[in-house]
């Protein structure tokens, strides 16, 4: 019996301020073949968002229906608002060939790797400290104790970077998204996590 060919699935998780989802629509532009899952989420849908393409906008109710009846391979509540991915959704697409990104947190990658074994996990860093600061003030009008916060989420996030089979730094954008379409397409055996010169990156991050 020939076995069925079905897509792949990759996880791709970040600190917020990283720049995960502007790599992530950059490269899904050169591969055809690859889809993002749309997730769900109780936040409120920002102004320039769709419903059904940026993210399934559902209400607290409704998400935890979803959750009691089992609908969702992993969900995770961030920053005071829930996030799930459907498993229905991912199975239909990798059923017709197509490699699909979830772009979910550390959390959800865990629970990810746990029931599909076959999935591939990418972490995403940003290139020191002080950037990941300064991406954080520059796409919120916040107040510093708010930045302050978000900065601390993100670093316990990046203390999770090893859960992961490939880490990416989002140092030079272009650079980057070529790193992500190499491990994409198999060829990202340079960017696994155990490489030289990492540990020391991941020091500067955590204040180490």
């Amino acid at each position: 019996m020939i076995a069925k060919v079905i897509g792949r699935l990759y996880v791709v998780a970040a600190p917020s301020g990283a720049g995960k989802t502007s790599l992530l629509r950059a490269i899904l532009e050169h591969l055809p073949d690859t889809v993002f899952s749309i997730s769900y989420t109780t936040r409120p849908k920002r102004e320039k968002e769709r419903d059904g393409v940026d993210y399934r906008f559902v209400t607290g109710k409704k998400f935890q229906e979803m959750v009691g009846d089992g609908r969702f391979l992993e969900h995770a509540r961030v920053f005071d608002h829930f996030y799930g991915t459907a498993r229905k959704d991912v199975a239909s697409l990798r059923q017709n060939k197509l490699n699909v990104v979830l772009e979910i947190d550390w959390q959800g990658a865990r629970q990810v790797r746990e029931i599909v074994p076959d999935s591939e996990s990418i972490f995403i860093l940003p290139p020191t400290r002080q950037a990941l600061e300064s991406r954080l003030r520059e796409r919120s009008t916040d107040s510093d104790e708010v930045i302050k916060r978000r900065l601390a989420d993100s670093v316990a996030d990046i203390s999770h970077w090893d859960e992961f089979d490939y880490v990416v730094v989002n140092d030079e954008f272009d650079k980057a998204v070529e790193q992500l379409r190499e491990i994409i397409l198999g060829n990202g055996g340079h960017y696994r996590k155990n490489r030289a010169g990492l540990k020391d990156l991941i020091g500067d991050l955590l204040g180490e």
